[in-house]
C-alpha cells in the first residue's frame, strides 16, 4: 500500500506550507516516491530470483519447451504423460527441476533419499502446498488435508483415536454387507453369465456406501439408487478435476461466474447441509451422555465416526466446534472413497491381468474361511492373508490412486547428499515416479507381488513405498482404507473370478486420482457359472 501525501512529507521534515502554490512540485515528489518505492520492490523480487536460480543450479534441469513456457504443456494427464513421468524417472531417478513458465521452479522429488527430508520434516517447516490443494477448500474447509500449523496438529491429536483398532474393528461387518450388495447387483447382471463392469463406477459406489454406514450410520441404499448427496460428491470431485485443467479458471472471481463455479457452490451447499443437519441432530443425542461410559457401552459395537469427533476434547479440555466436525467428515467422505475405489480397480485389473497370482490369492482365501457358516472376513483374518497383501500392496506400487503430493518450504531444507532446497520452494514429492525408479525398484513396471515378501524387503528404504504418503502428514486413514481393499478384494476372489475383457490396455489418466480413461472395464464370472 502507498503512503499518503502527509505522510511522505512528515518523513522529510516538510509540511504543506513548504510547497504552497507548487501543487505540480508536490505530484512530482509523490510520483518520484512512489516510482522509487514500487521500484526497490521490483529489484528486491528480480535479486530473490536470481539468488534461487543460483542455488538451485546443483539440480539438474529436464531441456524446456523455450523460456517463456518452460516446461509447461510437457507433462499431460494422460497415458503419454505417464510415460513421460516414468522416463524422467529414469533419467534423473532423484530430483530435478521442473519450470512453469520462466518465474515458477518446482522440485520434483523422485528417490527415498531425497524425499525423506521433506516428509519427514515438520508440518511446519513443510506444510502442503495451498496452490495444489487450494481448489478444495470451499467443499472441505479447514480438515486435516487442507489445514496447517497448530490448528493441524491440534486436531490430528484429535482425530487420531477415531482410527484406533477398537473403532475399526466393528467395521469390517459394514465393509462385508456393501461388498456383498454390490455382488448381488453384479450376479442381477450377469444373469449366470459374466459380464463387463466399469470398476471405478461400481466400487466407488461401494466405497461410498461403506463411508455413509462408518461416519453416519446411514443407509442410502447408493448403489441401487441414485442419492443427491452421493451424486454431489461425485460432481465435486469432477468440477475440481475440471478447474484445474483449465488455466483461466484458476482466478476465483471467473470462476465463480461460469455454469461449472454456480454448480460446484451448489453441490458444497448441498454436501454441507447433509453433514449439518446429522451434526446437530447427534448433539442433541449426545448432549446428556457422558463420553467415557458411553464409549465403555458401545464397546465391541460401531461407533460412528462423526461420534467420536463430537465427543473428542483436546489436551485443554476443548471440543471441535460444528464447522469443524463438519470439515473433517467431508474430508474422509472425500479422501475415503475416491482412493479406496481407485486402489481397488488397480488390483483387480491386475489379478485379472495375471491369473496365476488371482488363484493363489483364491486358494489362500478359500483355506482360511473353510468351515464356516458364513463365508465373512472377520478382523482377524486380515492378518492372515500375506499373499493377497503382497498382491495389493504391489498394485499400489504400479498403480497408486495419488501419483503425487506437494509440499512448500518455509525453510531451507538439506538433503542427504548436502543440496540444499532454497526456502519458499514448492517440492512435489512423486508417488508414481519413486514407484517406478529403476534405481529404486529394479524392472519397475513388471507387477510382481514377490516385491512384498518380508524376506526382499529388508533392505529397501520404507519411503520407497509411499502410497499413503509418510512423515507426520501421512494418511491417518490408511489403516482403515487397507482393511476395506483387503475385505473386497478376499470376498469378490471368493465368489467372482475376475478377467480383461479382451480390449486394449487401459490408458491411465491422473487427476485427483490415479484413474483409466473411459473406464477400467474388466470382465466378472461368477464362479458356480463355470461349473
Amino acid at each position: 500500500m502507498l503512503p499518503s501525501p502527509d505522510h511522505i512529507l512528515q518523513l522529510l521534515g516538510l509540511d504543506k506550507t513548504s510547497f504552497h502554490g507548487s501543487a505540480p512540485s508536490l505530484l512530482l515528489l509523490i510520483f518520484l516516491l512512489a516510482f522509487s518505492w514500487l521500484l526497490s520492490r521490483l529489484l528486491g523480487r528480480a535479486h530473490r530470483y536470481y539468488v534461487n536460480c543460483q542455488r538451485l543450479r546443483c539440480f539438474p534441469q529436464p531441456p524446456r519447451r523455450n523460456w517463456l513456457l518452460g516446461h509447461l504443456g510437457m507433462a499431460q494427464c494422460s497415458e503419454e504423460g505417464m510415460r513421460f513421468a516414468e522416463e524422467l524417472s529414469r533419467r534423473y531417478c532423484h530430483v530435478h527441476v521442473w519450470w512453469l513458465g520462466p518465474f515458477y521452479p518446482i522440485l520434483r522429488l523422485i528417490h527415498p533419499d531425497d524425499i525423506s527430508p521433506v516428509l519427514r520434516a515438520s508440518a511446519a517447516i513443510a506444510p502442503k502446498d495451498e496452490l495444489f490443494y487450494g481448489f478444495l477448500k470451499p467443499w472441505l474447509g479447514d480438515g486435516l488435508l487442507l489445514s496447517r500449523g497448530e490448528k493441524w496438529g491440534r486436531h490430528r491429536r484429535m482425530l487420531t483415536p477415531a482410527f484406533h483398532f477398537d473403532i475399526l474393528k466393528p467395521y469390517i461387518k459394514i465393509f462385508n454387507q456393501s461388498t456383498n450388495i454390490l455382488h448381488a447387483k453384479w450376479r442381477r447382471l450377469a444373469l449366470g453369465n459374466s459380464i463387463n463392469v466399469d470398476m471405478f463406477e461400481h466400487i466407488s459406489l461401494m466405497t461410498l456406501d461403506s463411508l455413509q454406514k462408518c461416519v453416519f450410520s446411514y443407509n442410502s441404499n447408493c448403489q441401487e439408487r441414485p442419492s443427491d448427496y452421493i451424486a454431489a460428491i461425485l460432481e465435486l470431485s469432477t468440477l475440481v478435476v475440471k478447474r484445474h485443467q483449465k488455466l483461466h479458471l484458476h482466478m476465483d472471481f471467473l470462476y465463480n461466474l461460469t455454469a461449472e463455479g454456480r454448480r460446484f457452490r451448489q453441490a458444497c451447499r448441498l454436501v454441507h447441509d447433509f453433514t449439518d443437519d446429522v451434526i446437530q441432530k447427534r448433539r442433541r443425542t449426545l448432549a446428556h451422555q457422558d463420553p467415557e461410559s458411553w464409549l465403555q457401552a458401545k464397546k465391541g459395537k460401531t461407533v460412528d465416526f462423526i461420534d467420536v469427533l463430537l465427543l473428542a476434547k483436546d489436551e485443554d479440555g476443548n471440543a471441535l466446534s460444528d464447522e469443524d466436525v463438519r470439515a473433517e467428515v467431508d474430508t474422509f467422505m472425500f479422501e475415503g472413497h475416491d482412493t479406496t475405489a481407485s486402489g481397488l480397480s488397480w488390483v483387480l485389473y491386475n489379478l485379472a491381468q495375471h491369473q496365476e497370482y488371482q488363484e493363489k490369492c483364491r486358494a489362500e482365501i478359500r483355506e482360511l474361511v473353510k468351515g464356516r457358516e458364513t463365508e465373512e472376513i472377520e478382523w482377524e483374518d486380515l492378518s492372515q492373508m500375506p499373499f493377497l497383501t503382497m498382491c495389493i500392496k504391489e498394485s499400489l506400487r504400479l498403480h497408486p490412486p495419488v501419483t503425487v503430493i506437494s509440499r512448500c518450504c518455509t525453510e531451507d531444507i538439506t538433503l542427504l547428499d548436502g543440496r540444499v532446497i532454497p526456502k519458499g520452494n514448492t517440492c512435489m514429492i512423486s508417488i508414481f515416479g519413486t514407484h517406478h525408479n529403476p534405481a529404486v525398484w529394479p524392472d519397475p513396471e513388471v507387477y510382481n507381488p514377490y516385491r512384498f515378501d518380508p524376506n526382499n524387503s529388508e533392505k529397501r528404504s520404507p519411503l520407497a513405498f509411499v502410497p499413503f504418503s509418510a512423515g507426520p502428514r501421512n494418511c491417518i486413514g490408511q489403516t482403515f482404507a487397507l482393511s476395506e481393499m483387503k475385505v473386497m478384494v478376499a470376498l469378490t476372489l471368493l465368489h467372482f473370478r475376475v478377467l480383461p475383457n479382451g480390449e486394449a490396455a487401459p490408458r491411465r489418466k491422473p487427476e485427483l486420482i490415479l484413474r483409466a480413461e473411459k473406464g477400467l472395464w474388466l470382465k466378472v464370472v461368477p464362479l458356480q457359472a463355470q461349473h
